[in-house]
């Protein structure tokens, strides 16, 4: 699934994506901060995430999702909590070998996707 970057800043914009296709997630990679929403495709997965700072950490609350069979229309979910720890991250994997990953931010000010080699959105 292709998406573009609208106009302005990733940072200014909380790095949100406009789908080019109407049945297309919007993407928001973050950073975000407490309360606020990550919404993310990666392979056939959708997940939609915000976290509330816990004690310096980020308790992060996810759904994970497949994206809905055209043929049945169903669509099948599962609920994933976590706490991190600053700097920490958790990786969720699709069946189909892509990973996400979501990494709390120092002193657990912001939640935001990110690559694995280069970041994707700032701490």
């Amino acid at each position: 699934m292709r998406s573009r970057r609208t106009g302005g800043t990733p940072e200014a914009q909380g790095d949100r994506l406009t789908p080019t296709r109407a049945d297309e997630m919007v993407q928001r990679y973050g950073p975000v901060g407490p309360n606020d929403t990550i919404l993310a495709t990666f392979g056939n997965k959708s997940l939609i995430a915000f976290y509330q700072r816990d004690n310096g950490r980020c308790a992060v609350n996810a759904v994970v999702f497949e994206q809905t069979d055209a043929e049945t229309g169903m669509t099948t979910a599962a609920r994933v909590r976590v706490s991190l720890s600053p700097r920490q991250m958790v990786h969720i994997d699709s069946s189909d070998n892509q990973t996400l990953h979501l990494q709390c931010g120092d002193y657990a000010k912001t939640l935001a996707v990110v690559d694995d080699d280069l970041e994707i959105a700032a701490r």
